[in-house]
């Protein structure tokens, strides 16, 4: 079936045949000539002329019968289309944009151009802009995190196959590859000695290089930064300046020829000085923070809080302090025994638990090694690499195998060596000059502690009595009842021992405002002196525990004395403040008759206090 418009175009052109059969049929030249100018019309003016002379009407008509499938697809694109039978005109939209009254006054500006809007577009913004720096993290992890970053926004700027960036060490004459941003999983991440290739020229020279075209055979040789050839073909690299010394290296290369230029490498100094600012902030940030933890391991050692008990406690003191002022892998504090007059190994802290190493209580050989000779001199000894060094650390017997470098500082006061600090790090040549001097000044006080300390400990040995109770001290205690445990099994009479414990009890300032053992201690020991004689020994073994020992009494009168001893003390209220609150104690007997091993009597003593202290306190057991 045909359509109105081929019906036409049939019956026109079926006229054409019929003129042309007109010469065929005539000889006479005149009807030739006319049936050829009738032709001539019908093709020329009825067919190809006939749209610029259609009317309105059958404009309209033509339209309508135009095929939804031919529809014009810019139509809101602003465009002004021309539809013929078969083809379409597409011209610039003619019609000219102006702003009416309302638009200016509602202050809107209308949108010209559709455009897709995603509709999570606000929520991914915000989770890249607003990406929270991880708190876990180091202070160098903080700027790897950074740089990471940073190398992805340049990557991405740049559209390259990778962003890296190098530190250039030029003590070493290395480059240390730090981060990079790149398509795949084929760079190697090592160290780099400075040869030939791009990387080290840049480094040497402080020049930045551009390579716009660079072969497959070269690749090889140029880019050293790869596990094996990946059809680079243009690299850019430009030196990174801190503090007017070459730092480090940004690079950036690309599958594509000629796809970095001049332009590129201004643009990288930009960032280059970025990044330089971020390592400034950086180490002052770290500088800062790390001085204050130092202050602070300083300040704590010689706070009025720390009183140092025993020798232990000062040597985790000193072990707490050495952690932030120095790197190391390996602590080792030697410490000199006034009483055997003998330096040894008090403490060892090692990081690198499956290394061995030396052990506490290691006697110090002070003839051929190197603490004996830090020790000898007064003078720190430094060593920046072991393995060429054949003289041992502590001992002549040791066995260690670790390479790597080794500091030994004496502590020395009044032309006296009270120990060594003796730092290891598996990294050779890791401590300078400036470190000994700046470690020095920081521990100049610490020969002074240890004098204190030693000091103390010797003349607590020389006292017999405790000074805050006016009781015999544990050492002074034992021998005693070591004395009266051999008198009473020559003459067969009953003995008893007491160990006293001062229950727990809440300590917390908040609570009562001050520390109330100083004078909880006082009230106890007050109650234990009043119900004791002279033919009682009274001592304090511990910080808590207080002893008694009885000579000729019997179990049973020990056990009621125990009774009254507890019913006083819980029944005393002390004055901690402006509170008044009361305290209990638990006390363990232990039977001594006819037993002259001191150490056995102490055990069982120690097994009823024991007991009571299971029942919850407060109590007094019988053994």
């Amino acid at each position: 079936m045909l359509d109105k418009r081929n019906k036409k175009r049939l019956l026109i052109f079926i006229l054409i045949p019929l003129l042309c059969v007109v010469p065929i049929v005539t000889d006479d030249l005149v009807l030739e000539i006319i049936s050829a100018l009738i032709i001539i019309i019908y093709v020329g003016f009825i067919i190809f002329l006939r749209d610029s002379i259609r009317t309105p009407e059958l404009a309209k008509i033509e339209e309508d019968e135009v095929s939804p499938q031919i529809q014009d697809p810019y139509s809101n694109a602003g465009h002004d289309v021309d539809v013929n039978e078969d083809f379409k005109i597409i011209s610039p939209n003619t019609k000219i944009e102006i702003l009416r009254e309302d638009e200016l006054s509602n202050n809107v500006i209308p949108n010209r151009k559709n455009y897709f809007k995603p509709p999570d577009l606000k929520e991914k913004y915000e989770n890249i802009a607003n990406e929270k720096l991880p708190t876990e993290i180091s202070n160098n992890e903080h700027f790897s995190f950074i740089l990471t970053r940073m190398l992805n926004a340049i990557k991405d700027s740049f559209i390259s196959h990778n962003a890296l960036f190098f530190w250039y060490k030029s003590s070493d004459q290395k480059l240390i590859l730090e981060q990079f941003a790149a398509c795949g999983d084929k760079i190697s991440q090592q160290r780099f000695q400075l040869e030939d290739d791009v990387l080290s020229k840049i480094a040497k020279n402080g020049e930045p290089e551009l390579l716009t075209n660079i072969s497959s055979a070269a690749e090889k040789d140029v880019i050293r930064y790869y596990v094996a050839p990946q059809s680079i073909k243009s690299f850019v690299g430009v030196p990174l300046y801190y503090d007017n010394k070459i730092y480090g290296v940004l690079a950036l290369d690309s599958l594509s020829p000629d796809c970095f230029g001049l332009e590129t490498v201004y643009t990288l100094g930009k960032f280059v000085r970025i990044i330089s600012i971020i390592i400034t902030l950086f180490e002052e940030k770290v500088i800062e923070n790390q001085s204050q933890s130092r202050l602070n391991a300083l300040l704590n050692i010689i706070s009025a809080e720390n009183k140092f008990e025993t020798e232990s406690d000062l040597f985790q003191a000193i072990e707490n302090a050495v952690n932030v002022l120095l790197s190391w892998d390996i602590f080792t504090f030697v410490f000199y025994n006034f009483h055997e007059q003998k330096f040894y190994v008090a403490k060892v802290q090692n990081k690198t638990s499956s290394l061995k190493y030396v052990g506490e209580n290691l006697l110090i050989d002070l003839n051929g090694t190197i603490v004996g000779k830090a020790i000898v001199t007064g003078m720190p000894v430094n060593i920046d690499d072991l393995s060429k060094v054949e003289i041992p650390r502590f001992s002549i017997n040791e066995n260690i195998t670790i390479d790597g470098s080794f500091l030994a500082l004496p502590l020395t006061y009044d032309n006296q060596n009270y120990g060594v600090l003796c730092f290891e790090n598996l990294k050779k040549k890791k401590y300078s000059d400036a470190d000994i001097d700046f470690l020095k000044r920081a521990t100049k006080m610490f020969p002074f502690i240890l004098y204190s300390t030693s000091n103390n400990s010797m003349l607590k040995s020389l006292v017999t009595t405790d000074l805050d109770t006016k009781f015999l001290n544990s050492k002074t205690f034992i021998k005693a009842i070591e004395s009266e445990l051999y008198k009473a099994s020559k003459v067969e009479v009953p003995t008893a021992l007491l160990l006293i414990q001062i229950d727990d009890f809440l300590e917390e300032s908040s609570l009562f405002e001050s520390d109330p053992f100083p004078k909880v201690l006082k009230s106890i020991a007050s109650s234990i002196r009043d119900e004791t004689n002279i033919s009682n020994i009274v001592g304090r073994l511990s910080n808590r525990v207080f002893g008694v020992f009885f000579f000729n009494v019997s179990s049973k009168d020990v056990f009621l004395w125990a009774e009254k001893l507890r019913l006083a003390i819980a029944r005393k209220p002390v004055a901690v403040i402006s509170k008044q609150t009361t305290f209990t104690v638990s006390i363990g007997i232990a039977n001594s008759t006819n037993k002259t091993e001191v150490e056995e009597v102490i055990y069982n003593a120690e097994l009823a206090l024991k007991k009571a202290l299971e029942k919850g306190g407060n109590s007094v057991k019988n053994l």
